[in-house]
């Protein structure tokens, strides 16, 4: 960890920042501070103005704050419940790795959650369908403001709204340097790889609460350069901590280029996202399949051609789609195909209500050409108790590996590295080249709303969920 450190010198101790004259002064920290600082519109100027504060009342009054938080009691049931304020210290706690018990983090920020979202990946954990602990904070996906800096941060400042990554990296492990953020070898004692309120990701709180930790600031978060500009697209820049950078990243990872013909398995936020992304990238054809009408709608609601695969085999109906666009010899298949379904998946035609985890791949593999490539960031779990059967219990499907191989495919799996990728889209949603929320039909309620939000995106809602813990987007949309 980066801490402030010190120097013997003849007895005497000397703090180490002593020794850099040039180091711009930071603002007193403090829970309860009179003013925030906030970077003029324009980004990186070092010119700052002061406005009056927008902390929270309680906080005005140099009183701790209270804080809630959604809450995982067991399978299909989340409740929002009282939950401790943040500190820079990891306690013991659901979840949390006996190693990380009483872990310091002078490194990170105390944010005011601003938006955090509900994610298909917390659903699997509700379902019942990994091993999460009751009592699990929930929430990965995390918008906020600055209200607190521990004493090693030196760059984020008290009054910036920031985006937060899902991946936690420390910024100094191998992978990381190597913009591998998924797989921080530094964050997670069981394994590579961590995340806010997840099951086996080392235990560190999740953000659909009030007030959450976020360690390693002056790396993780990503800072929106104009408040007021921020919170005009809130909804749009909430989507930059997870789906829009994992599904930008499944079809980085199958090659979606210029001209590309796209598949892509689901309709869910992740899926919407990822067609999305493919017409950023330069998709010629961007053809999005699932079970459930409604998402599918939302799918052609920005250009996408569809596949209803409860209709029988997907890559036949792919098949006729691109044959009236694109007469070619032998059976016309996708360039790059996408799975942003997960092991979850279902069969199709008369095995639509069956759970079938390997029939995404599978099905991927049959209409992706010879020498395409396919992108996976759909998640797949390594215990799952829910399984079909006990190869599926612990993550062993049956894909037909066989087939890739002799089609030449390419496969990219894992967590996507949001880091690689959440600036630039920034930059497109900030100049308005792209319009997320409006694609995945993101819908802001109040985080008391959580419970009901879980019930009806599990029963297919086509829409992305975004909790509104303080209001703040409320009074902007």
């Amino acid at each position: 960890m980066a801490g402030a450190g010190s120097v013997a010198i003849s007895s005497l101790t000397v703090p180490v920042r002593r020794w850099f004259p040039n180091r711009r002064p930071r603002p007193a920290r403090s829970l309860a501070p009179s003013a925030e600082t906030v970077r003029p519109r324009g980004g990186d100027a070092p010119d700052r103005v002061t406005r009056p504060s927008r902390v929270r009342s309680g906080m005005e009054r140099n009183e701790m704050p209270g804080n809630k938080a959604v809450v995982y009691q067991g399978p299909g049931d989340v409740e929002v419940r009282d939950s401790d304020y943040p500190t820079y210290e990891m306690k013991d706690g659901p979840g949390v790795n006996k190693a990380n018990v009483g872990r310091r983090t002078p490194h990170g920020v105390i944010l005011k959650t601003v938006a955090t979202n509900i994610c298909g990946s917390d659903q699997h954990m509700v379902r019942g369908r990994t091993t999460a602990p009751e009592g699990l904070v929930l929430g990965h996906e995390i918008t906020g403001e600055v209200v607190d800096t521990g004493p090693d941060v030196e760059f984020v400042r008290v009054g910036d709204i920031v985006s937060v990554p899902f991946n936690i990296s420390c910024g100094r492990c191998r992978n990381c340097k190597e913009r591998r953020t998924g797989v921080c070898l530094n964050v997670n004692p069981d394994r590579p790889g961590s995340a806010y309120g997840y099951v086996d990701m080392g235990g560190w709180v999740g953000g659909q609460s009030e007030y959450v930790m976020v360690p390693y600031a002056d790396w993780n978060l990503l800072r929106f350069p104009d408040r007021d500009q921020a919170m005009e697209k809130i909804l749009d820049l909430a989507m930059l901590t997870d789906i829009f950078p994992t599904g930008y990243h499944g079809c980085v990872s199958a090659g979606v280029t210029t001209g590309s013909t796209v598949y892509i398995a689901g309709a869910g936020p992740v899926g919407l996202a990822a067609a999305t992304s493919a017409f950023l990238l330069g998709a010629a054809v961007v053809i999005v399949g699932d079970l459930n009408e409604q998402r599918l709608a939302q799918a052609r609601s920005f250009g996408c051609e569809t596949v209803n695969v409860a209709q029988g085999d997907p890559a036949e109906q792919v098949q006729q789609i691109l044959g009236r666009s694109a007469p070619a010899i032998g059976q016309p298949l996708v360039d790059s195909a996408v799975d942003a379904v997960g092991f979850e998946a279902r069969g199709h035609g008369a095995d639509a209500d069956t759970e079938m985890p390997a029939t995404v791949l599978n099905s991927l593999m049959d209409l992706t050409r010879a020498g395409g490539a396919i992108g996976i960031p759909g998640l797949y779990v390594t215990g799952d108790p829910g399984g079909v059967d006990e190869a599926a219990r612990v993550g062993s499907l049956s894909i037909r590996l066989g087939l890739g191989w002799a089609k030449s495919h390419s496969f990219v799996t894992g967590q996507c590295p949001v880091m690689k990728y959440n600036r630039a889209l920034m930059m497109a949603i900030l100049h308005d080249r792209v319009q997320i929320a409006r694609n995945v039909n993101a819908t802001a309620i109040p985080l008391d709303q959580a419970p009901q939000g879980y019930r009806d995106f599990d029963q297919g809602a086509a829409r992305k969920y975004v909790l509104d813990p303080h209001g703040m987007i409320g009074k902007r949309n």
